[in-house]
């Protein structure tokens, strides 16, 4: 089963339509890649996936519920849009940390303001903030940052920053997780760190949408790979056959450039 379906979803800003009817589903534990030139909707369709933006038309489940749906006039209440925005997890390309936060909350607040909703809180106060701190220290540990707890972000590297938010997007267990070019901000000597992490996740049966410009990443760690081009799905398949033996002309013509270097 489907634990992600996309139907006809089409997105405008003003005159610019930006996504033209994708469609496409992605089911629990697999890898997606999402390659493309910037201007082709990637970011756009993972931020309306996300309830970060509000698709035009379509329809969109993730997990069995319903997150938008055009035909059905399905619009989330704001309580619906924040529960969305819980189940799903997204890594930006330039971190969103925050600066006078310590590297330990960073990862633990949103899931404090969470709990904090709980009829539970008041009595199990300690408790609670007790387990979200051993959880977080594990996440921590398990993308290599043990030793920053205690750091602010000021102190870190990108490529630390980068963990951190992908530990953060993680203390909350969603049932996806969204990268938006994450290695997009960082030197190319600290691209590694973050990529063995993703194929880490990828290893333990992580389910994820990853948008990349990294084909030789991509075509190793993805189950299905989607070349998107002009808002619309222009080839997708089996990783070894988009990228090492395109079909559409679009395709070739993009992957060209990566050949080249």
């Amino acid at each position: 089963m489907a634990i992600l379906e996309v139907r006809k979803l089409y997105k405008s800003f003003g005159s610019n339509n930006v996504l033209k009817g994708i469609d496409f589903d992605l089911e629990e534990g697999k890898v997606l890649s999402i390659i493309g030139s910037s201007g082709s909707g990637k970011t756009t369709l993972l931020r309306c996936i996300t309830s970060l933006e509000t698709a035009d038309k379509g329809s969109i489940t993730v997990n069995g519920k319903m997150v938008f749906d055009d035909e059905n006039h399905h619009k989330l209440t704001k309580e619906e849009i924040r529960k969305n925005r819980l189940s799903v997890g997204l890594v930006f390309q330039d971190f969103h940390l925050f600066p006078q936060y310590t590297v330990l909350k960073n990862v633990t607040l949103a899931c404090e303001l969470q709990a904090k909703k709980d009829p539970q809180w008041k009595q199990n106060k300690k408790q609670i903030l007790a387990e979200i701190e051993e959880n977080a220290k594990a996440i921590l540990a398990k993308v290599g940052l043990s030793e920053k707890l205690n750091a602010y972000p000021c102190e870190l590297s990108g490529g630390q920053k980068q963990r951190v938010s992908i530990a953060r997007a993680l203390a909350m267990n969603p049932h996806i997780l969204f990268f938006d070019e994450p290695t997009s901000a960082l030197d190319p000597e600290l691209t590694g760190e973050i990529l063995k992490v993703i194929r880490d996740l990828a290893a333990a049966k992580m389910t994820m949408v990853i948008v990349t410009h990294e084909m030789a990443f991509a075509r190793d760690v993805s189950d299905h790979v989607i070349f998107m081009d002009g808002g619309v799905i222009v080839e997708e398949g089996d990783p070894e056959q988009v990228i090492n033996n395109p079909q559409q002309d679009r395709t070739k013509h993009f992957l060209s450039r990566f050949q080249e270097k």
